[in-house]
């Protein structure tokens, strides 16, 4: 199978990949294929083509956009966003559906049977019963391209996923509580040895500052928040964005 066959593949199958291109030059029209996972397949003919393709691809593989760099363009095809919900509270039910609306991939995750139920969470891709640690492992690990939304108020689940999740690269870690609640939690993160720059990464209060009280009114400000990450804004109002800063809508 070609690289353009086994791009389109992938792309049907929700995979994660570039195909780069070379448009322009004496190599024009030779392919290489670079997955999230595996060898890269095809070539360009030029080593330097190929070691310029593979960096591109890796990164733009992960912003999910295509881009033509030079002589070469960066076709990228990915699956929907991945967001991981921790805590089968009442906050994730709302969120879960707006995550699915946006077209995302949402998964609860709780090791409590009673509350991590279908029922209770219907837009969800998946709810997990499991402890942090083993449901990660179960959805295939933390990746670039995933977004990490903490409920739960429980120190036993908290930590052990902001842990977890600090270890990897994901795209964003938020995690939920007051302020009484946060100090408690960095002070125990600290003490199990995160570094308090790792801290950082961490969105805590979780949300944008939208005034909400009510458990749908919190999953907006959530989902907003990691809409405002994935690409790459702030999440300030419109009305008051400065005069050449880029497309609106």
């Amino acid at each position: 199978m070609s690289a353009q066959a086994t791009f389109a593949q992938l792309a049907r199958d929700g995979g994660r990949a570039a195909l780069v291109t070379v448009i322009e030059g004496p190599h024009a029209g030779e392919h290489l294929l670079v997955r999230a996972e595996g060898e890269p397949e095809g070539g360009l003919g030029s080593a330097a083509l190929e070691q310029r393709a593979l960096e591109a691809a890796g990164e733009l593989m992960w912003a999910e956009r295509s881009e033509r760099r030079e002589e070469l363009f960066i076709d990228v095809v990915a699956p929907p966003p991945r967001l991981l919900i921790f805590g089968a509270v009442e906050y994730a039910n709302h969120l879960s559906h707006l995550a699915r609306v946006n077209g995302w991939r949402a998964y609860v995750i709780d090791p409590r049977a009673q509350f991590a139920t279908v029922e209770r969470f219907p837009d969800a891709l998946e709810v997990v019963v499991a402890w942090p640690g083993e449901a990660i492992e179960r959805l295939g690990g933390i990746d670039r391209a995933t977004y990490i939304a903490v409920l739960t108020h429980d120190p036993k689940i908290d930590d052990q996923v902001l842990r977890l999740a600090l270890a990897a690269e994901p795209a964003y870690i938020g995690a939920m509580g007051s302020k009484r609640a946060q100090a408690a939690r960095r002070e125990r993160l600290l003490a199990a040895g995160i570094p308090e720059s790792e801290l950082e990464r961490i969105s805590a209060p979780i949300g944008l500052d939208l005034g909400a009280v009510d458990a749908e009114g919190v999953a907006v400000s959530i989902m907003a928040e990691v809409l405002a990450v994935r690409h790459g804004h702030a999440g300030g109002r419109l009305s008051q964005r400065s005069a050449g800063a880029g497309p609106i809508h």
